[in-house]
């Protein structure tokens, strides 16, 4: 069945091979950019880049290549309120937010989705490594690109208009496949970091928005180790960069173990001292066909390319209480669990909080 098809084409390989698949598999294509930003050379430029004006050039060169129609939508204003201020309020909030799961959920899948379907689109085709079987959200092929993590925020309705061409293959075919069909973005390299920055600097970006903001470094028994300018500068597990006056004791390095906006306090310890067992996620979003009740077996993803967690799940109400079976570090408020069984995406919550191994 031909459908009309909205390629979202970010400018790189992937989107720009997604919009040629489609196009091979009879699909009626039509390229869009997405601009996110009122003032592109804010965002992030070349090696590192993602929607700039340099992406914008080089996503309208593939779709000529591709013989497909494109355009450009603003959607700058949207983009700052659900990406980069919220970006922004989860660190006040003593939170880690991923801005690429928000995109995903907020943009791609809402904004963009949305007016697709109010112009007759039947779909959107993205760069994804993820894959839909039978209305199934599944990882990608290639265990090193898989994005169903990011992808799980998305409800049903909007996976059912979303189309993945590249979730069978690897990245590195997909690069030979793009220098085949002559796509100049082929040896493109990837987009990393945080678009939205351009020096890479989170903890100065923060800053700027929210000024600075003095505050305590305790260790795990209370005590004062040192100051900081600003809690949210901070994230579960860091290591480097605490600013701390003087060593531990036992000489060890020491790790953020909780950061509180109420108290204005980040408190380090040992490593051992992150080792969480028990995990309360909010706002579930289930995406396997029947929702799973009571006290369930799955694996726990905590983190976009993180470590995966054979796990005990019970619904309790609209929150789920998550036992790892083993433990885990690094686990910080504002991030997703997301649910598999195997390669099946059964959903996922947003993490509110992680309870640590008794000493």
């Amino acid at each position: 069945m031909t459908l009309r098809v909205l390629a979202a084409m970010s400018g790189g390989v992937d989107s720009a091979v997604a919009a040629a698949r489609a196009v091979e598999a009879g699909h009626d294509v039509t390229g869009v950019h997405m601009a996110l930003s009122s003032n592109p050379k804010s965002y992030r430029t070349g090696a590192r880049g993602c929607c700039t004006l340099e992406d914008s050039r080089d996503a309208r060169r593939a779709a000529d290549v591709i013989g497909i129609p494109f355009y450009v939508w603003d959607l700058a204003e949207r983009f700052d309120r659900d990406v980069v201020q919220d970006f922004v309020e989860e660190y006040a909030a003593g939170r880690t937010p991923n801005p690429c799961l928000r995109c995903n959920e907020k943009i791609k899948f809402q904004a963009l989705l949305d007016k697709a379907l109010a112009l007759g689109f039947d779909a959107v085709c993205t760069g994804h490594y993820a894959r839909i079987e039978d209305g199934v959200l599944r990882r990608g092929v290639d265990p090193g690109k898989d994005q169903s993590y990011v992808l799980a925020v998305c409800s049903r309705e909007q996976l059912a208009h979303a189309m993945f061409p590249l979730g069978d293959t690897s990245k590195a075919d997909i690069r030979l496949e793009a220098e085949r069909r002559d796509l100049q973005v082929a040896d493109k390299p990837d987009s990393h970091d945080v678009c939205f920055i351009s020096d890479g600097d989170t903890r100065g970006f923060l800053a700027k928005r929210l000024g600075t903001a003095p505050g305590k470094i305790v260790d795990n028994d209370g005590e004062v180790v040192g100051e900081h300018e600003g809690a949210y500068a901070y994230t579960i597990g860091q290591r480097k960069g605490l600013r701390i006056g003087r060593p531990a004791a036992d000489g060890r390095p020491r790790y953020v173990l909780d950061i509180s906006p109420v108290s204005n306090t980040v408190t380090v310890g040992p490593r051992e001292a992150l080792d969480v067992e028990e995990i309360v996620a909010e706002r579930p979003v289930w995406l396997a066909e029947d929702q799973p009740r009571g006290l369930f077996d799955c694996q726990v993803q905590l983190r976009a390319h993180g470590e995966v967690h054979d796990s005990t799940v019970e619904l309790d109400g609209a929150v789920l209480r998550i036992r790892l079976h083993r433990p885990a570090q690094g686990v910080a408020k504002g991030q997703a669990a997301v649910l598999y069984d195997g390669d099946v995406v059964l959903g996922s919550a947003t993490i509110a909080a992680a309870e640590r191994v008794p000493a």
